[in-house]
């Protein structure tokens, strides 16, 4: 047997290795985590720099001075793979779309990692692999970070707080309050598919077609529809909640009232079937990768045509208009003729969908 090489540390197991308490403990073997698992696959020249903070360059639009836009978000969904994505990469397009529906253009990540012990070594290299592609796609590379580990059953496998930090031009407002009577109501795509993937997952229920998350960084979306100039008044990502919670609180922040039109949402048939026979309805379903849009009444065709333009807005329409609503009502004509309030949720369809 050949001569063990002195200061030898065997490799991290990715095969058959699980996270321990010594991963989080600030020793060598923390270390060895950081920079055989983590630095691998997310490194870049200010993660690189090694420091408890990244020392980064000022923000600039086009070369010329611009406002920081900030947001964080935490990442707990359960399971933590399913049809369509997982934790790391959901982890990044949650974050890179927050600064991005503001009109930023998203510029880096921070990544807070809570690792239960136990979990298996492999399954963390998949999520970091695929949050590492998500990063490099949406431009917005991971740049800090902090890993901490929990004792066995206090934890549940892998969560992720993700910061982003963009920069916004000046000039540029988008906002909840800034919602008018008159203005119309786009979206980007189909509604209901995140939510229905990860509880088909979760339940382990077959449909005819597969039905997969649309979990997906939205910056390249947004930044072909501010290239056109178009009168935008607020862009939203409809996340928890889905459609109804998102348009309910920008008729809170902008003090009116919105008319939607049920036969001009689009709900993939297989989502609809699957929310019949779970008892959900769409409106209230998680997205990851659609855009709730609200515009000038005269830009909508406009929009509406660079949106389809790209990938991720092919599927793009018109589904109501903002009205002037002392109450701030989110109203829904249905396919029957009639009219529904479409109200807050009271509770949660869908916990820990993101």
């Amino acid at each position: 047997m050949g001569e063990v090489k002195r200061g030898y540390v065997r490799p991290l197991d990715l095969k058959h290795g699980c996270v321990d308490l010594t991963h989080g403990s600030g020793g060598r073997s923390m270390v060895q985590l950081i920079s055989e698992l983590f630095a691998k696959h997310l490194g870049n020249e200010y993660l690189g720099q090694g420091n408890d903070g990244a020392v980064l360059p000022a923000p600039t639009f086009r070369g010329r001075p611009g406002r920081l836009v900030m947001s964080t978000d935490s990442h707990v969904v359960s399971p933590l793979f399913f049809p369509g994505g997982d934790i790391g990469c959901l982890s990044v397009h949650g974050t890179v779309n927050d600064v991005a529906v503001m009109g930023a253009t998203p510029l880096y990540l921070s990544a807070g990692f809570i690792l239960e012990e136990g979990f298996p070594l492999g399954d963390l290299a998949r999520i970091v692999e695929s949050m590492a592609a998500a990063a490099k796609e949406a431009g917005m590379p991971v740049v800090t970070g902090d890993t901490k580990v929990v004792e066995r059953g206090k934890g549940d496998g892998v969560f992720i707080t993700t910061t982003g930090v963009g920069v916004l031009p000046d000039g540029l407002e988008l906002g909840g309050s800034r919602a008018r009577p008159g203005d119309v109501i786009l979206v980007s795509g189909s509604l209901g598919d995140h939510g229905v993937a990860i509880m088909s997952k979760r339940e382990n229920l077959t449909f005819e077609a597969t039905i997969e998350s649309d979990t997906a960084a939205l910056n390249g979306l947004i930044a072909a529809m501010l290239a056109t100039g178009a009168g935008l008044r607020c862009l939203r990502d409809p996340t928890r909640g889905g459609l109804a919670a998102t348009l309910n609180e920008i008729a809170g922040q902008s003090g009116v009232g919105m008319m939607l039109y049920e036969k001009a949402i689009p709900v993939k048939p297989v989502v609809a079937a699957a929310c019949e026979f779970l008892g959900l309805d769409p409106l209230y379903v998680a997205n990851e990768g659609k855009l709730v849009v609200i515009c000038d009444a005269p830009d909508a065709e406009l929009l509406l045509n660079a949106m389809r333009a790209h990938p991720l807005g092919r599927d793009a329409c018109y589904i109501g208009d903002v009205i002037a609503d002392d109450h701030h009502f989110v109203q829904m004509t249905t396919t029957f003729g009639g009219k529904r309030i479409v109200d807050w949720l009271a509770g949660d369809q869908l916990p820990r969908i993101c």
